[in-house]
């Protein structure tokens, strides 16, 4: 069965300590991918804009050189993706399948030109805000009563034409609905939880699930246990409720997972890192789920917007 995990900040944990992302002690590393089976990993390369600000570039560069280390280390354990046809190769060569995302449009500087350039580089998925406002939107925590700018606008188009996923993760609901009512291919929202179930402003509503399934998107369930239920504490059936809800409201087409590994300071019990995923898959059997919706859930409906996408 094939894994696809759309978001994890291992890769700025391996910068910031100069470890390894072959093996390290953090919630992942490509060791535990590959004893877990077929994996695609999203490596997220976040630059917090505030302790940063006109720097974020040169970081969000540094992050990404983390992963073309590995696979110049690695060359038989792990490959950068840029397409589905790279994905298949990789899979079929027990590789993990890494594809790089970019948390934040701030180290975009306001410049079309740098996002064309981090494509050539290998991005592919791209969240344009980290909560804070910035140059493309308004974000989940920092609003000024505006959602996409007229920059943000101009990204999320070129990132239509170009073949990048637009994730919509840590958006505010203005700068959300701009971008479902602009956008022209189905977007992700790569570490979201359902806010009916935890009424957390990272969380989605109701309306918004609706507005991704109609749009043909996915939205990944986020292991944080406060996006769970707003405490420290949380165990693999608070992942659970919130599956029960967003499938209730989407259907089971519109769901994957978005674990957050190595972003969050602490995990589920039973879910203490990328190793444990199965463990869900496990729980949902024993609850009675279909394998034909745990297949899906596991990483078939994120493989389906990345097929329509990343050609």
């Amino acid at each position: 069965m094939l894994i696809v995990d759309a978001h994890c900040d291992t890769a700025l944990s391996v910068y910031e300590n100069n470890s390894d992302l072959y093996e390290n002690p953090y919630h992942l590393d490509i060791r535990r991918l590959l004893e877990t089976g077929s994996r695609v990993q999203f490596f997220a390369a976040f630059v917090e804009p505030r302790t940063y600000m006109n720097n974020t570039l040169a970081k969000v560069l540094s992050i990404i050189d983390v992963i073309y280390n590995a696979q110049e280390k690695h060359s038989d354990k792990i490959k950068v993706c840029l397409n589905t046809s790279d994905i298949k190769n990789a899979v079929s060569e027990n590789m993990a399948a890494a594809i790089l995302s970019i948390e934040g449009g701030e180290c975009l500087n306001g410049e079309l030109s740098v996002l064309r350039q981090l494509y050539r580089l290998g991005v592919r998925s791209m969240l344009l805000a980290w909560n804070y406002r910035n140059l493309l939107a308004d974000g989940a925590e920092e609003l000024h009563g505006a959602g996409l700018s007229a920059f943000g606008r101009q990204v999320v188009t070129e990132m239509n034409r170009l073949g990048m996923l637009v994730d919509v993760s840590h958006l505010c609901e203005a700068s959300f609905n701009d971008v479902l009512s602009l956008t022209t291919a189905p977007v992700i929202a790569s570490h979201s939880n359902s806010k009916a179930v935890c009424d957390n402003e990272r969380n989605l509503t109701d309306a918004q699930l609706m507005k991704i399934k109609d749009n043909g998107g996915v939205a990944g369930l986020n292991f944080y246990p406060f996006f769970l239920n707003n405490t420290k504490n949380a165990d693999i059936d608070d992942v659970v409720r919130h599956i029960e809800h967003i499938c209730s409201v989407t259907g089971e087409e519109h769901i994957g997972i978005g674990a957050d590994y190595d972003g969050i300071e602490c995990t589920p019990s039973g879910l203490e890192g990328t190793q444990c995923i199965p463990a869900l898959f496990d729980r949902l059997l024993q609850l009675n789920y279909s394998g034909s919706f745990i297949e899906k859930l596991a990483g078939g409906n994120f493989m389906r917007v990345i097929e329509q996408v990343l050609q």
